[in-house]
């Protein structure tokens, strides 16, 4: 991936459309993100600000994020100081990957103030810092960096701000004609142009020599073209797979061998590239702790299953004890008190063979008998009981491994209700500061197939439950991944064409543990066909008179889906 200064230099030119706009809602989702939605041009735009280490990114996005119930400091901070502000200007600084956006705003006492928002896009050391315009004064920022972390330049509230130290390299968008001529005089392999000019990545200087060889021109006659299609905010938005690796690009990567997927913009670019890997992190950033407890809980059934497997093995010996009680029982007067075993004709083998059967020396003859009917006895008993207990666990095990499948697939706002059932069904304890006053509905995933049929998707066990047997009718299509853990899937028509079928399949498939694999195997029936059995646990269900359709997920059809609603 490449979010590099080329990058930052043609989404500065995107952002431009914000400048006027005004900040209307300040936003903080998680540690790493701020939403402002600015209204500019008569719209609402939403502008994503993150400071991942490994998704650090500025882009306008179409995604919905949940925010939390109560708004960190930071988003308080950006509230009082930007909140209702107007966007001056929106600049990269020095072909580097910062843009800084100064924004006009009124203080407590109505006089007008002037802020800098600089966003700094430089992986684990990405940050976002509101800086006072006149004393150059940091306000405050998302990440502190004391001097004891940073020597360079300290970030604190109060502090100076300083920019991130300068690597002495030229800046492509105002380097002359003649600096040019004297660096391409020699040929230079990807690395040099790396090292000479800021904001190139590796990507983008192997795709500048590639046109160099393609085109025939030199390197640099060819470079202000070059340049000129990030300034002009990228011709030809690009995402592409190559060997498993992503890649994208705000123009056309000539160099690499695949199929390319072309945007409209390089927000929507951005929004697809980082449609699940982002909302993972969101996830793992609200449910880092009930994923280890169902990891946990997991493994602890699997132990709890081996132990149960070997009582129950030990407990099958209950034949054997029966067999020594008759034998015993039938042969009394051919041994006597004292003795440590006798051997006996087991009269139920066929060949009349002999069984040695082990004896207490201070039990008489009857009561060795009598001891191995009792432990026939408890055998038989046990056998029952740890049978019941293997059926539970496995029960369980098949549960909370759904469950766990559920978390890594959830969006953020669908743990709150896994929470919920666990605390329901009597595995965790709810913290009384996230019980939700109301009850409200569970929310299932909505979707459009390409030929307009409305379709729906469980994401965790509430909205399948809710979904199967509140939402849908009785002659809509209900579908699910054989034998595979995945989300309850409902096209809400009784006759939908195959493309749809297909489509819904395809969702079932994504939504579910074998979102990786190929060729799925998806159930479809009625959904009178489908019945919960009494005292299952949620999202457990039994159908019938099912048919089977074979697909492969597919996450770009995904949100094609989605996109269309």
């Amino acid at each position: 991936m490449a979010y590099d200064g080329l990058f930052t230099l043609a989404m500065t030119k995107e952002l431009q459309q914000l400048v006027t706009g005004r900040i209307a809602k300040v936003h903080q989702p998680n540690a790493q993100e701020i939403i402002l939605t600015i209204r500019a041009s008569g719209n609402n735009h939403k502008l994503l600000l993150s400071i991942h280490p490994s998704y650090a990114r500025v882009h306008l996005t179409d995604q919905a994020v949940d925010n939390p119930a109560e708004p960190p400091m930071f988003c308080m901070l950006l509230r009082k100081h930007i909140e209702g502000g107007f966007i001056e200007s929106i600049k990269q600084i020095d072909g580097d990957r910062i843009i800084v956006f100064t924004i006009t705003s009124k203080n407590e006492i109505g006089d007008p103030i002037i802020r800098e928002l600089y966003a700094e896009i430089m992986g684990r050391h990405s940050n976002l810092i509101l800086v006072e315009k006149e004393s150059q004064k940091i306000v405050d920022s998302l990440k502190h960096l004391p001097p004891a972390m940073n020597s360079y330049r300290t970030v604190l509230p109060g502090q100076l701000y300083v920019a991130p130290p300068k690597q002495n390299k030229v800046n492509p968008t105002v380097v002359s004609d003649e600096d040019l001529q004297t660096f391409f005089a020699t040929e230079k392999s990807a690395q040099e142009i790396v090292q000479h000019f800021t904001g190139f990545s590796s990507l983008h200087a192997n795709e500048f020599l590639y046109r160099i060889d393609e085109s025939g021109k030199a390197a640099a006659a060819l470079f202000p073209s070059f340049i000129a299609e990030f300034k002009n905010g990228g011709s030809q938005p690009t995402y592409i797979e190559v060997n498993g690796k992503t890649q994208f690009s705000p123009i056309a990567l000539t160099h690499l061998q695949g199929k390319p997927a072309i945007y409209p913009s390089l927000s929507t670019l951005l929004d697809r590239v980082f449609f699940a890997r982002a909302e993972r992190d969101r996830v793992k950033q609200q449910a880092g702790d009930l994923e280890r407890w169902l990891q946990n809980e997991i493994s602890k059934l699997k132990l709890k299953l081996k132990k149960l497997q070997k009582d129950f093995n030990h407990a099958q010996k209950l034949d054997q004890y029966q067999l020594f009680g008759e034998l015993l029982m039938a042969n009394l007067y051919n041994f006597e008190k004292g003795q440590k075993e006798v051997t006996v004709v087991n009269y139920y083998d066929d060949h009349e063979a002999k069984v040695k059967i082990p004896l207490s020396e201070r039990k008489t003859p009857i009561e060795n008998a009598q001891s191995y009917y009792t432990k026939y006895n408890k055998a038989k008993n046990a056998l029952i009981m740890v049978q019941q207990q293997i059926d539970k666990t496995h029960e369980d095990l098949t549960y909370f491994e759904m469950l766990s499948q559920q978390v890594q697939q959830a969006a953020p706002h669908d743990i709150e209700e896994i929470r919920e059932e666990l605390a329901e069904q009597g595995f965790m304890k709810m913290r009384t500061a996230k019980r939700r006053k109301k009850p409200t509905k569970p929310s299932p995933e909505e979707f459009v197939s390409s030929t307009g049929v409305h379709i729906s998707v469980g994401k965790n066990n509430k909205q399948n439950d809710y979904l199967t047997f509140k939402l849908a009718r009785k002659s809509d299509i209900w579908m699910h991944t054989k034998d595979i853990p995945g989300s309850h899937v409902v096209i809400h028509d009784a006759n939908p064409d195959e493309q749809t079928l297909r489509e819904a399949a395809t969702l079932s498939a994504y939504f579910s543990k074998a979102r990786d694999s190929s060729s799925v195997p998806v159930d479809y029936t009625e959904i009178r066909q489908v019945k919960k059995p009494s005292g299952a646990k949620p999202g457990f269900v039994i159908y019938f008179e099912q048919k089977t359709l074979y697909v492969t997920p597919d996450e770009e059809l995904v949100i094609q889906l989605k996109k269309e609603r």
